[in-house]
């Protein structure tokens, strides 16, 4: 399992879907975190109580409906546990598998040895965070 394509897939899937919000989002890296605690074997035990604190969600209601929406759009399958004793079961999906090679008609294949990055000698400055003076007066 290479954690780093999962969530490359993972955020990029992210950053195309209207309908996943920051909550959706940092649910799920808590079950993610859960996940690798587990070396990645499925299922994992899902207690809300721990769940709700790593995620920072404080409200049960936006819990739940986090659950839904990640589970209606195919990043886990969640089985959930009415007994108070024993948390709902989590499979989550290798989504590293769906990260594809770029093609070779796609990549670059031109000779040239030119640099990619260029050396610049002036030093950026966000100009919102400075302010006129010097600061040596």
């Amino acid at each position: 399992m290479n954690y780093i394509k999962h969530l490359t897939v993972f955020f990029n899937k992210v950053s195309k879907d209207k309908i996943l919000n920051q909550t959706n989002v940092s649910l799920y890296i808590a079950l993610f975190q859960f996940w690798n605690c587990n070396r990645f074997k499925n299922p994992i035990s899902n207690y809300r109580d721990e769940m709700m604190l790593t995620s920072k969600i404080s409200s049960k209601v936006t819990y739940h409906k986090c659950l839904k929406n990640l589970r209606s759009l195919g990043y886990f399958n969640y089985e959930p546990s009415y007994n108070p004793f024993k948390g709902s079961q989590v499979y989550l999906f290798n989504l590293a598998n769906e990260l594809k090679p770029m093609p070779k008609s796609e990549r670059n294949t031109s000779s040239n040895t030119e640099p990619v990055f260029k050396l610049v000698d002036e030093q950026l400055v966000n100009k919102s965070c400075t302010s006129s003076g010097t600061g040596t007066e």
